[in-house]
């Protein structure tokens, strides 16, 4: 596809109107320019986009400016939150979108960052020291972005109150699980009237039983990765009763798995083999539940499994492809601490990870919506990343 220089050098354009709506969130002049400098820092081509680099991008001799605005200025990052997620629908809304529930890692030196601690982080893939921060995607064939974020407090800094004031928590922060902040993150989306197809997420979010139920009472599918080990109500050997997905899966004929593809990857079709169960959940049509298996073609002992709440009529074809789409988040994660500097902040209070974070998912919904209104106007290949169309509007500066 041809991009003109045109419709790139006018990013900047595309850019004044999410400004000025953010902006409605001061009520001073001067912290609201110094955080619209910084977010047009974010989407700059500065490498990393830490204090004294983008202090350098956005003209200031020191970044202090910048921290008092992520720190100490008064304005609402909850509402620019809400702001993120409605630009996001407004960008990319569809029919087919999804919401993607996950986590991701900060890395961080010493005690005092809020949040941090030595705890399982899959971004390294081992217990580091580092903070937990838990996202809310949205996905459509437009595009998608993160929509919501919560740091993950765990139960040692509850209990510690010195380091809670350090960090300048909220003293009516109580200590939330990962699922819990998850069930929260996707109720508020659903009662600010965002419309999704499915939603989604791995097994730390599929074993809430709660977020479950919920789901179901506002007849919304839902896809979730859970344990092996989990329990569900089926019937296995005639006998219907709790039984584990592995071995709901052992008792699974030949003929029951179909080779099917999970959508399109770097290397082509994603083709595993699926099969599905149904469960027993007092289910009534239009609705059905199933427990969803996949298995690696190369390695037949690697299973995946997943419980289902969806439309009666879905096809095996068609839950392969939303399972699929759960690994669009980390996309988005990689994409915002690429190019828009998700992991490179220098703050250490409550706020001021809220605030950068927020930001920096206000940059990302912005290069997914130009990615989306330039594929609008080309006739070729599409900008198939959000890396892709950063890098055309950095071409173009």
């Amino acid at each position: 596809m041809t991009i003109e220089m045109a419709d790139l050098s006018g990013w900047q354009a595309e850019l004044v109107p999410l400004l000025v709506r953010f902006g409605r969130l001061f009520a001073r002049p001067e912290p609201r320019r110094q955080a619209s400098r910084y977010l047009e820092g974010l989407l700059s081509s500065v490498e990393r986009k830490n204090g004294w680099q983008l202090a350098e991008q956005i003209g200031d001799a020191r970044p202090w400016r910048t921290q008092r605005v992520l720190s100490q200025a008064q304005w609402d990052e909850t509402a620019a939150r809400d702001l993120c997620r409605d630009y996001v629908i407004e960008q990319l809304g569809a029919d087919d979108g999804v919401l993607v529930v996950d986590e991701t890692g900060f890395l961080k030196k010493g005690r005092h960052s809020a949040g941090v601690a030595r705890q399982y982080s899959g971004t390294a893939g081992r217990i580091e020291n580092c903070q937990i921060g838990v996202f809310l995607a949205y996905a459509s064939h437009m595009g998608h972005a993160l929509i919501d974020r919560q740091l993950y407090l765990p139960q040692e800094w509850s209990e510690d109150t010195e380091r809670r004031q350090a960090a300048h928590i909220p003293e009516d922060t109580p200590f939330l699980t990962k699922p819990v902040i998850a069930r929260q993150m996707i109720m508020r989306a659903l009662d600010a009237g965002v419309t999704c197809a499915w939603v989604l997420g791995d097994a730390v979010y599929g074993a809430d039983k709660r977020l479950r139920v919920a789901l179901e009472e506002r007849r919304q599918p839902y896809l979730l990765a859970i344990r092996s080990n989990d329990k569900l109500w089926s019937v296995l050997d005639g006998r219907l009763g709790q039984h584990k997905p592995e071995d709901l899966a052992k008792a699974l004929a030949a003929d029951a798995w179909q080779r099917l593809s999970a959508g399109p990857g770097a290397k082509g079709e994603r083709l595993y083999d699926w099969a599905r169960v149904r469960l027993f959940r007092l289910q009534e049509p239009p609705w059905d539940h199933w427990l969803l298996v996949r298995r690696s073609i190369a390695d037949p002992g690697d299973l995946a499994y997943f419980v289902v709440f969806g439309p009666d009529d879905a096809t095996l074809a068609s839950l392969a492809r939303v399972a699929g789409r759960r690994w669009i988040v980390e996309e988005c994660f990689e994409a915002a601490k690429q190019e828009v500097g998700l992991a490179d902040y220098e703050v250490r209070s409550w706020h001021g990870w809220h605030r950068h974070v927020t930001l920096a998912m206000l940059a990302l919904a912005f290069l997914a919506a130009l990615r989306t209104k330039l594929n609008l106007k080309g006739d070729g290949v599409p900008l198939t990343s959000l890396s892709s169309a950063s890098a055309c509007l950095r071409s173009a500066v």
